[in-house]
């Protein structure tokens, strides 16, 4: 066993001074293997360095990679000039409460057949004794106003353009009384404020609206187009 042990020893000794010639030496042959000595101890080094380590060299890079990237993003947002902004739909608040209410598409229409789909709904309707139901007027879905409606109907009346004064918001309507009666509900800051709108608007009220109450434009009922209105007074109780 001796001499075996002892043949080990010298051959790990005569190769550890092979390698120190050899690193002493200056020649091309020395240097070369000089650096591939190097570098396989780097190998062995980087090899045998703790897993915390490697770890802890991912979680660095990982977060300077996620930071730059939250600076880009921030980056973006804080110098962007064109600001996206999001319309608020203007909310829909009815004049009265209405015990019901539906929605007559009119888009294509004209006068005659407006007139005549709101009459089919004053005459059919389910409304409950002494109720109201609201009658609203779409285009396309959407509910339209007070001068929008005078002008599908080629009316005459001419609010002010201030909705302040003369509101765009009106209400077409029926209440199932001993009869259904049909009304149309405008909304003013003040009588004076649609006065003489509605005292230009009287002499033509009844062609332009004579379809939505039924009255037919015959011999018998043409004297009804020169006839003076009658003022009066609408009660309504809020239940």
């Amino acid at each position: 066993m001796e001499p075996e042990k002892k043949t080990k020893d010298e051959a790990i000794e005569t190769y550890a001074s092979d390698i120190a010639k050899v690193i002493n030496s200056g020649t091309e042959e020395g240097l070369v293997k000089k650096i591939i000595h190097e570098e396989e101890e780097y190998e062995i080094r980087k090899r045998s360095l703790p897993p915390e380590i490697m770890k802890n060299k991912i979680f660095m890079w990982t977060g300077i990679a996620l930071f730059v990237l939250a600076l880009a993003i921030l980056s973006f947002f804080l110098f962007k000039k064109d600001i996206n902004t999001v319309e608020v739909e203007k909310q829909f608040v009815p004049l009265i409460f209405n015990d019901q209410s539906i929605y007559l598409e009119i888009s294509g229409l004209n006068k005659d057949e407006i007139a005549q789909i709101v009459l089919n709904e004053v005459n059919t309707t389910k409304v409950k004794s002494g109720g109201i139901e609201g009658i609203y007027l779409t285009e396309n879905k959407q509910i339209i106003g007070l001068r929008k409606f005078i002008s599908f109907i080629k009316g005459n009346f001419t609010p002010r353009n201030n909705i302040l004064l003369v509101s765009d918001n009106f209400l077409l309507g029926v209440m199932n009384n001993e009869t259904k009666d049909f009304f149309i509900l405008i909304k003013t800051r003040s009588t004076a404020d649609i006065f003489e709108s509605l005292r230009a608007w009287e002499n033509k009220m009844f062609s332009d609206l004579h379809g939505f109450f039924g009255v037919i434009i015959s011999p018998e009922t043409s004297y009804l187009l020169a006839r003076n209105f009658d003022d009066g007074i609408v009660v309504y109780f809020c239940r």
